[in-house]
């Protein structure tokens, strides 16, 4: 019976055999599944480039806001054109109410004198002036330290008394004999804008070459600025004069008979306007500001100024 005991010990041998088979062969399924499980883990880096489509922060949207301007205060000396007058009267109320510390103070005249005044040493924050000429004679005095830029225009007008007792009903009548005819000081702005309506005239065979010397000879009067002109017309002083067409005001309108000048003669007077050497600069800018900013533009169109470009003309009737 020896051989009982061998049978024996390969049976118990085999059972071993396959008691241990499972566990060796589960190692290599498990084995390769390790890495891709692994690899999704490693895949949270996909949310790094989360941050670069996010909107940018807000400080820049709000800088391109343009900051409140801060009232000023304190006297702005105003020098200007006397045609300016009613205009620059009517905009200090609306101007003064946005800034209630400040009180703008007015010298209104002859551009001429006030640039003569200016390069004598007198003080002012802003110059408004009726033509370049005066402005750029401001400057080189030293007195106009800001750049000028050209806020208005204005058209040229034959007034004549209410009465019309010389029966004027052109520009061609100015040259009868017997009218008296009224003008400004040689220099000031509407006495050369005068006579350079004369000078186109002169070169219109409808006139006639001495036209303008026919003219000439009808002044009876040369004024120190144009309100001064108007009021010779208006108390029936004399016949006729030529003024810009905001100057026939409301309050003397009914007391003049307005004849409108001819394209072909026609010089647009242009005003310019710019920051001066005075004792309020900040002072100064602000009122440049408001009268080249809507607000004031749309007071000169009440007054009947032109603008200062007939692209500014079409961006106020689309803004209207």
């Amino acid at each position: 019976m020896p051989t009982a005991p061998r049978l024996f010990s390969a049976i118990i041998a085999l059972l071993v055999t396959v008691a241990c088979s499972p566990s060796v062969a589960t190692t290599p399924t498990t084995a390769p599944a390790a890495p891709p499980t692994s690899a999704p883990a490693a895949a949270a880096p996909t949310a790094a480039p989360k941050p670069a489509v996010t909107p940018p922060p807000p400080g820049p949207t709000a800088a391109a806001k343009p900051a409140a301007v801060a009232p000023v205060s304190g006297e702005i000396v105003v020098f200007a054109a006397s045609s300016l007058t009613d205009v620059f009267q009517d905009m200090a109320t609306a101007f003064q109410q946005a800034n209630p510390n400040a009180r703008l103070t007015f010298n209104f005249g002859a551009s001429t004198q006030l640039a003569t005044q200016l390069g004598q040493g007198a003080r002012a924050d802003v110059f408004a002036s009726a033509d370049q000429t005066q402005m750029d004679n401001a400057r080189k005095a030293g007195a106009v330290g800001g750049q000028d830029r050209v806020f208005a225009r204005n058209r040229l007008v034959l007034i004549t008394p209410r009465d019309n007792p010389a029966r004027i009903s052109a520009i061609k009548d100015l040259a009868n004999p017997g009218v008296k005819f009224v003008t400004a000081a040689t220099g000031v702005p509407i006495g050369q804008y005068t006579l350079h309506m004369l000078d186109k005239a002169s070169t219109d065979p409808t006139y006639g070459a001495d036209f303008k010397s026919k003219v000439v000879a009808n002044t009876v009067s040369q004024e120190d600025n144009v309100r001064q002109v108007v009021s010779k017309v208006q108390l029936g002083e004399a016949d006729a004069a030529v003024v810009y067409s905001t100057d026939a005001t409301p309050q003397v309108r009914d007391q003049l008979q307005i004849i409108q000048v001819p394209d072909p003669l026609q010089t647009l007077a242009t005003y310019p306007i710019a920051v001066a050497e005075g004792n309020n600069a900040a002072g100064g800018e602000a009122f440049v500001g408001y009268v080249l900013g809507l607000q004031g533009q749309a007071t000169l169109a009440k007054w009947g100024f032109l603008p200062p470009t007939q692209g500014a003309a079409a961006a106020r009737r689309l803004a209207a």
